[in-house]
């Protein structure tokens, strides 16, 4: 029988290989790690805890209807990410404004996190997966000052640390820091999640492309004639309305993941700090390419505002370069 190993080893594992660690980054990714056992929970009981449906038809700054467990969970990471007084400041979809952690006796918080705490909360109700999305930063400002909007409005370039946590049929947490992608999955005997996914890769291509074709009308020319040349190649079309799912399918076959623009949202959908930039920093180091659809890559974007939006394109580095050509063939003005 092979030798388990939990998130907690692992991490602590592999801080001991570098001389320079302080620790502080560790205990961060092991607060999300508590955090994301107890949305888990909230999640797999729902329907018995009164936290279904909307939160009284409320919408956030990203213009999203509210969900009552969208509420739970970013109330639970807030909380969790207090515990060692590591973090020092978050930024949320859930929230208008940053907000800064209560430092600890003696703690000297030197990082930041951005989050979107449920990702595709709208698929609960009807029992589909959803997940969570978070990315590291140091802070910018003086350890000894108050944090500020510089702290966060950093480029994807700059993240220490990202990932997601996939709540479906079994919960899973992958992870980087640079170095390569790891998978944990939560094990619900010990409560414990516990390595599966070493060094995880993007195959270079797939069979599958996931877009939201509804909106196919609403799409630029050369988005279009992409779509049609997907269809055309018998691609298999997965859309489950949850970017944490999409991409996690992806990351295991291969495929491309879009969220162009359309009519409505000219400059995209997604958000580029809490989930176009978590999400790039994990599938390129797992192998894989992420553009927007002026055929930028999203981690070199610049942030301007902590809810800024953007286009992507994601997934497997041949199919990303095959879009590529489409954009190129038929777009009229490419700036």
């Amino acid at each position: 029988m092979s030798k388990i190993t939990t998130l907690d080893e692992f991490i602590l594992t592999s801080e001991k290989k570098y001389s320079d660690a302080t620790g502080q980054l560790s205990r961060i990714l092991r607060d999300i790690g508590i955090a994301a056992k107890i949305v888990n929970r909230e999640v797999n009981k729902a329907g018995l805890s009164n936290i279904l449906g909307k939160d009284g038809g409320t919408t956030n700054n990203s213009g999203d209807e509210v969900q009552k467990l969208d509420i739970y969970a970013n109330e639970k990471m807030i909380e969790c990410l207090s515990y060692s007084g590591e973090c020092c400041g978050i930024a949320s979809e859930e929230l208008e404004n940053f907000i800064s952690l209560p430092s600890k006796e003696a703690k000297t918080a030197e990082y930041i996190v951005v989050m979107d705490p449920l990702d595709g909360s709208s698929n609960i109700d009807v029992n589909v997966s959803v997940g969570t999305i978070f990315g590291i930063y140091r802070r910018l400002s003086a350890v000894d000052g108050e944090i500020t909007k510089e702290d966060f409005v950093q480029k994807g370039t700059d993240l220490v640390a990202s990932g997601y946590v996939l709540y479906g049929t079994s919960t899973i947490l992958v992870y980087t820091t640079g170095r390569g992608v790891n998978g944990f999955t939560l094990d619900p005997s010990i409560g414990e999640f516990c390595l599966s996914h070493e060094n995880m890769r993007i195959p270079p291509s797939g069979n599958y492309y996931s877009i939201n074709q509804g909106y196919y009308l609403k799409f630029d020319l050369e988005m279009r004639r992409f779509i049609d040349h997907c269809s055309d190649k018998n691609l298999r079309l997965r859309y489950i309305g949850s970017m944490v799912s999409d991409i996690h399918r992806i990351l295991f076959q291969g495929g491309i993941y879009l969220y162009p623009n359309t009519r409505k949202y000219p400059q995209g959908k997604l958000r580029l700090l809490y989930e176009c930039n978590p999400m790039s920093m994990i599938v390129e180091q797992a192998g894989g390419k992420a553009i927007t659809t002026k055929l930028e890559r999203i981690l070199e974007l610049e942030v301007k505002e902590i809810h800024q939006r953007a286009t992507i394109v994601i997934g497997s580095p041949d199919m990303i370069d095959e879009m590529k050509l489409f954009i190129e063939k038929y777009s009229a003005v490419l700036v």
